[in-house]
């Protein structure tokens, strides 16, 4: 209604919207659970943790853990991995359909053509990759996001991927930009406009992107025990894991993403590629100082 309602109007809007689903619990109406056969579904890949990376890297999954009917204390079956994996998969299912309706009002409102669209989340999910369940660390596929703009006004950039880098504090100068409100912004923004890339994608506006949360995650923050500072390039993640009381670095992780896209050997102990991790931890200390 709010968004049918803006028909012929206007002003100017603004929604933000957001859904829980995929989040855990992994519940759905049954029919997008039908949509899904659990034997067809992917196993997970890679199903065990990168060769040589630190202890403090992996958890306990403890998030999808602590649901009823959930082993607390032993490795997941076969059969309860896919039938998690197909929740997963049923409860993506469900929240396409719920964008599905809000691009449709946004049709029948006749504002299709003068809105900007964002898709976009606040972090990754493991179903069993690395062996681990749920977010809470600083892999790919927690650190990295879905992120799809969609401008009318920007016609080379429509249907189109990017190699483009991006961080989510980028949105609010891109917003900002698109919509001609960035006259005053904050000087203090850490984030770059992506308008550039809309226009070309080709283009490019930074050279890596960070990401860092502290482990244990989940706790006091009287038991954290360390910082883990990332960082994504085109080729490289790189990621140092930095004690909370004496902020020395306690281990260290380095992934090729050219020949290891899946991250399944941790490089950074490796004499080959210490050249390569005194570079990117030089780049690193700049965004996280020690």
């Amino acid at each position: 209604g709010v968004i049918r309602d803006r028909a012929g109007s206007a002003q100017p809007f603004f929604l933000a919207v957001g859904f829980w689903r995929p989040h855990l619990p992994f519940v759905a109406p049954k029919k997008y659970w039908d949509l899904h056969d659990p034997a067809a579904l992917p196993s997970a890949e890679p199903p065990a943790p990168p060769r040589d990376a630190p202890a403090i890297a992996l958890h306990e999954s403890r998030e999808i853990r602590g649901y009823g009917g959930v082993p607390k204390d032993r490795p997941f079956t076969e059969t309860e991995a896919r039938h998690y994996r197909h929740g997963y998969h049923a409860s993506i299912s469900f929240l396409d359909a719920q964008l599905g309706l809000i691009l449709d009002a946004l049709e029948q409102s006749g504002q299709a053509d003068k809105t900007i669209v964002v898709f976009t989340s606040d972090h990754g999910f493991h179903t069993g990759e690395h062996a681990l369940w749920g977010k809470t660390s600083n892999f790919e596929l927690d650190a990295r996001v879905p992120l799809i703009i969609a401008d009318p006004r920007q016609p080379a950039g429509h249907g189109k991927k990017t190699r483009a880098l991006a961080e989510l504090v980028d949105l609010y100068p891109t917003l900002a930009g698109l919509a001609g409100v960035a006259q005053g912004l904050p000087g203090n923004l850490e984030g770059a406009s992506l308008a550039p890339v809309l226009a070309d994608p080709a283009a490019s506006v930074k050279d890596a992107a960070h990401t860092w949360h502290q482990h244990p995650f989940y706790g006091p923050a009287s038991a954290w025990q360390a910082w883990g500072c990332s960082m994504r390039t085109q080729r490289w993640r790189y990621t140092e894991w930095r004690s909370i009381q004496s902020r020395e670095v306690i281990a260290r992780e380095l992934y090729d993403h050219d020949s290891d896209p899946l991250e399944t050997v941790n490089l950074a102990s490796q004499p080959a590629h210490a050249a390569r991790v005194s570079e990117l931890a030089g780049k690193l200390a700049i965004q996280f100082p020690r």
